[in-house]
């Protein structure tokens, strides 16, 4: 009976360490995508900034009529 919870202790770290890397893995790519999403979001904002758009001139309405 002792050896069976020392086996089953000893296959329970094994799992353990196997899943660790997989789940470390996922963490970084996780915030490797939301960090680029959050730059795209950020140039996206810079890109449609009204001060860089040009200014048009439209012609008033009453000196369309005259």
């Amino acid at each position: 009976m002792l050896d069976d919870k020392k086996q089953e202790m000893i296959f329970n770290k094994i799992s353990l360490s196997f899943l660790t890397t997989p789940f470390l893995l996922g963490l970084i790519t996780v915030e490797t995508i939301l960090e680029g999403l959050k730059e795209m979001g950020q140039a996206s904002e810079e890109l449609f900034r009204g001060d860089r758009l040009p200014i048009l001139n439209f012609p008033l309405a009453q000196q369309e009529k005259t």
